[in-house]
């Protein structure tokens, strides 16, 4: 499923600094597809990028979501002193259960963030950075 890519304009967050072991991961972002780690070996699905799967250390594969999740737990950022956090907020960091199984950390944006429930179905969509670096956001699915 191709999700929605958005192109950053200007970008002040400290970035992400891929690896041999995540740089796939990001560079999908840039293209609007979220990738999680796969074992073919125990079917184990994983979310961050590691190098082996955490349940039989075999090595992993990428697969490639829907996309689709819902809120399994979040907070309200409503102060943070430091540009460029402080000029964003109120915001949202939750986790999101994917429908592939695994938790996946996020924002979530394009909502009053006082309408946000655990349980509620979101969609993601992507922040591209630069070439090679994608941000995965979520919205909500309503």
């Amino acid at each position: 499923m191709k999700n929605k890519v958005r192109s950053a304009t200007e970008f002040l967050k400290p970035l992400p600094d891929p690896d041999a072991i995540s740089s796939e991961y990001w560079r999908a972002a840039t293209e609007g597809r979220l990738l999680i780690q796969e074992c073919p070996t125990c079917g184990h699905r994983q979310w961050y990028p590691r190098a082996l799967c955490t349940e039989c250390s075999s090595d992993t594969q990428w697969l490639e979501c829907s996309g689709l999740g819902t809120v399994n737990t979040f907070t309200i950022i409503r102060q943070y002193g430091m540009q460029p956090f402080k000029q964003e907020l109120p915001y949202i960091v939750a986790m999101i259960e994917l429908v592939e199984g695994p938790l996946v950390m996020g924002n979530i944006t394009d909502c009053d963030v006082e309408t946000v429930r655990i349980g509620d179905p979101v969609l993601v969509w992507f922040l591209k950075i630069e070439e090679g670096i994608g941000i995965p956001y979520w919205s909500p699915d309503a």
